[in-house]
């Protein structure tokens, strides 16, 4: 059955691309779930979707299917975007002048950590309007974002049901990548003294440019220590993979460094070798992070690496910020981290992180309550209506907002 991502380039999310999807991928969810209910009977309880796609949400009330909307983001993210969205003539227009300016009502952050701009904000008003939803599921924990996740609460007045780490959930070798992982770095770690090795990845959506693959190239290998460093296929502009890098550089770290095209992040975190994590600070790599007790040097973007780079620094104080992409700047942040005083607090207080999020998950911690309730939440939701009569042709009525982004943007 067509998915209606003909044309739509899902590689990148840009605004753009997820306007249309929104738009396009609508009436095509619904004519699957009516196709379904006839064939199989009336016996669809939810439908769980991500806020991303809360075209979803829209397809649920036409249908009278209730829907949880899952939240993939940190508590303290969608915290901010609630916020700015509140009062946004608080937050927009702002000066280059005013980037290091603290952010109003919104500590830790910074006017250059407002992570969508003004012309993105219809989109994203609608991506964090939970519609009809009945509920959130949240990929955090509970003890870790108490007092944000209370807040939120209080704005959306639904059950919330914060079951995080979900890659936890999952046993450590399976896989969920769309990328082909080069498993022969774990070969590579296993031969390197254990807490000696700095992993360097920024995910697989961000791009940088070939000047700061450079000066990240020359701020490792003069840090002196052992890396190794993924640069995905596309992730540098203009370049395939690693054709920018400096002449001679990979033979000249050959003894002490290992460049892949992608890696299996989660068994790299565990591994005993990891010292640190260079990282662009998205959501699930930052969790992943903290549940291998791995500190970290904080790469932000984009979006919500902005937000999580600051509470990670300033809050939680288990990494370092790069705030200049300079080679001078990196060699240092990366020695504080591997070979400092200071490196060795932050590595403490990741342990304790960690510790935090075992109890959670463990029985009768908050997270394993969470997920029973969740399931019983789920098995009371009361029986639906007869399902509807199929309609020909796009959905007319909406309660997002996402063909307006479009012409927006």
């Amino acid at each position: 059955m067509d998915d209606g991502f003909q044309g739509i380039d899902i590689s990148f999310p840009s605004l753009e691309n997820l306007c249309s999807m929104n738009e396009n991928c609508k009436a095509h969810l619904r004519d699957y779930l009516v196709t379904m209910m006839e064939e199989e009977g009336n016996e669809l309880a939810c439908i769980v979707y991500d806020n991303v796609m809360f075209f979803a949400d829209d397809v649920a009330t036409q249908l009278k299917v209730p829907s949880i909307v899952l939240r993939t983001f940190s508590a303290a993210f969608i915290h901010s975007m609630i916020t700015i969205f509140q009062k946004p003539e608080k937050y927009f227009p702002f000066e280059d002048s005013q980037l290091l300016d603290p952010l109003p009502d919104l500590h830790p952050l910074r006017y250059k950590d407002v992570p969508f701009s003004e012309a993105e904000l219809e989109f994203h008003r609608a991506m964090y309007d939970i519609g009809s939803s009945v509920a959130t599921i949240w990929n955090t924990m509970q003890d870790l974002e108490s007092s944000m996740l209370l807040r939120l609460q209080e704005h959306y007045k639904v059950p919330f049901f914060p079951i995080g780490p979900f890659h936890k959930m999952a046993p450590l070798a399976s896989s969920t990548s769309l990328l082909e992982e080069d498993n022969s770095c774990i070969e590579w770690l296993d031969r390197q003294t254990p807490n000696s090795v700095l992993y360097v990845s920024l995910g697989s959506l961000v791009r940088i440019d070939d000047k700061e693959l450079i000066e990240t190239a020359w701020g490792l290998a003069n840090s002196e220590q052992p890396f190794l460093w993924v640069i995905r296929p596309g992730s540098v502009s203009g370049f395939q993979c690693a054709e920018a890098l400096p002449d001679g550089y990979e033979e000249m770290v050959a003894e002490r460094g290992r460049i892949v095209k992608w890696a299996p992040q989660k068994q790299v975190l565990a591994h005993p070798a990891i010292a640190g994590f260079f990282t662009h600070c998205g959501w699930n790599s930052t969790l992943e992070s903290i549940c291998e007790q791995v500190p970290m040097i904080c790469r932000p973007i984009l979006a919500d690496q902005l937000v999580n780079a600051r509470y990670l620094t300033q809050i939680y104080k288990v990494g370092f910020e790069l705030e200049v992409m300079e080679r001078t700047a990196i060699e240092k942040t990366i020695r504080k981290l591997m070979l400092g005083e200071e490196g060795k607090d932050v590595k403490k207080r990741v342990v304790d992180m960690k510790q935090n999020i075992v109890a959670a998950m463990q029985i009768d911690g908050t997270s394993h309550k969470n997920l029973k309730d969740l399931v019983d939440f789920i098995s009371a939701l009361p029986s639906r209506l007869p399902p509807p009569t199929p309609v020909v042709g796009a959905i007319m009525s909406s309660n997002h907002t996402s063909s307006k982004c479009i012409r927006e943007s």
